[in-house]
């Protein structure tokens, strides 16, 4: 096979702007960890819009990436290629009008953000293409994502008798489970068995461990295990990116591959949502303070309830089983581990509700590991909970790897 000159000097100024991008800043990363500061400042409705949000944001960013570079199959919009376009400018446009668009209270704050972060770049006939390019690449992801599902009506209905006493505040994502998702076919793909019967081993077992661990004040509890606890109360997109980061700043990483994995991790992220809220509604199991305080209710002679107990963390407002924590940051985890390949890199990250903490991870199961255990020692899920969704979320990160990474450049 031959190459004109003039793709040889394409070839040779991709690869020395992607070198030049691996030893600076990356301005995939920088916009990466302030779209999910305006995501949470945001306040929208719920977990499953903040991974939905970050996801529009990243896939956007990475289709103006790889139309710049044209490193990587796959992209799912077919944007013209534009190797002259500046890629910062690029990626800012991309995250600014993605983010304006899904998180429109912040509009002021992103602008702002936007003008000084552009106006680092030279001015330039590449800049301006790169700007184009961004809009562009926003435009067609918003596009794929209009009528995918996330603004349907919430309907429950609380179960009850007429004339009694219900709590009045609603479950959250009640329909999220009907979205359309990014990788997944469809949002039960990965539904899993039902939960445990009350009769069983596993509930005896996973009940009377939660009520001792879990419990607001047990004296069961190590205070790492408190710890760990209190940092996995926080969930969301600023948690699982700041892991990630952790490692898109290994030597060796360049702009192109950051910002194929971001997107690739937003995705696995958003669509675990998807799945777990599907399985949750299915099932609608309880959670451990409505199971431990009517345990004389499950005909469980070893199962012995406890009207005053409380968890440690605050109750999620949604079913219990599987684990959505786990689901997310399993497949998180599994697209990391195949990014990272035969050289497992350190991981490590901050949490909002831990404020000052830095946890470490030798290799993602490790994290995996902990979240799970996390959730336990928080009162608000039971171990065989987290095992489904941790296996759910390995089974969703290898859907993604084998989509959206397997393709070499």
């Amino acid at each position: 096979m031959t190459f004109s000159r003039s793709a040889r000097r394409n070839a040779i100024a991709l690869s020395i702007l992607l070198a030049s991008t691996a030893a600076a800043a990356d301005v995939v990363t920088d916009a990466n960890a302030k779209a999910a500061d305006f995501i949470v400042a945001a306040k929208l409705p719920h977990n499953g819009a903040n991974y939905r949000a970050a996801a529009i944001v990243q896939v956007a960013v990475f289709e103006a990436v790889n139309a710049v570079t044209g490193r990587f199959p796959g992209a799912r919009l077919k944007l013209d290629p534009a190797p002259g376009a500046s890629i910062d400018a690029a990626v800012l446009s991309a995250t600014r009008s993605t983010l304006v668009a899904v998180t429109p209270s912040q509009q002021a704050q992103v602008e702002a953000w936007y003008a000084a972060a552009l106006a680092a770049v030279p001015e330039s006939p590449a800049k301006a293409a790169g700007v184009a390019l961004g809009g562009k690449a926003a435009a067609g992801v918003l596009t794929l994502c209009a009528d995918d599902g996330s603004n349907l009506p919430e309907t429950w209905k609380p179960l009850t008798t007429p004339a009694v006493y219900v709590a009045t505040p609603l479950p959250v994502m009640t329909q999220w489970g009907k979205r359309r998702p990014w990788v997944l076919g469809r949002p039960d793909q990965l539904r899993p068995g039902p939960p445990p019967s009350l009769k069983s081993e596993t509930w005896t077992h996973d009940f009377n461990e939660i009520k001792t661990l879990g419990a607001k004040n047990s004296a069961a509890r190590t205070a790492e295990q408190t710890a760990a606890a209190k940092f996995w109360e926080a969930s969301g997109p600023p948690i699982y990116f700041a892991i990630v980061r952790s490692f898109a700043a290994a030597p060796g990483r360049d702009l192109g591959e950051n910002a194929r994995l971001y997107a690739a991790v937003a995705m696995a992220m958003d669509d675990a949502l998807v799945a777990v809220m599907d399985a949750k509604y299915a099932y609608r199991f309880w959670r451990p303070i409505t199971a431990i305080r009517n345990a004389d209710r499950s005909q469980n002679g070893a199962t012995e309830g406890d009207p005053g107990w409380l968890p440690l963390i605050d109750t999620p407002p949604h079913p219990e089983y599987p684990c959505a924590h786990c689901i997310v940051a399993s497949a998180a985890a599994t697209v990391l581990e195949a990014a990272m390949g035969d050289a497992p890199a350190k991981l490590s990250g901050t949490s909002a509700t831990l404020p000052g903490a830095v946890r470490s991870w030798s290799n993602p199961s490790e994290l995996v590991a902990e979240v799970g255990e996390a959730r336990i020692w928080d009162g608000v899920h039971y171990r065989n909970s987290t095992v489904v969704g941790a296996e759910m979320g390995k089974k969703l990160g290898q859907l993604v790897v084998a989509k959206e990474l397997a393709a070499k450049p």
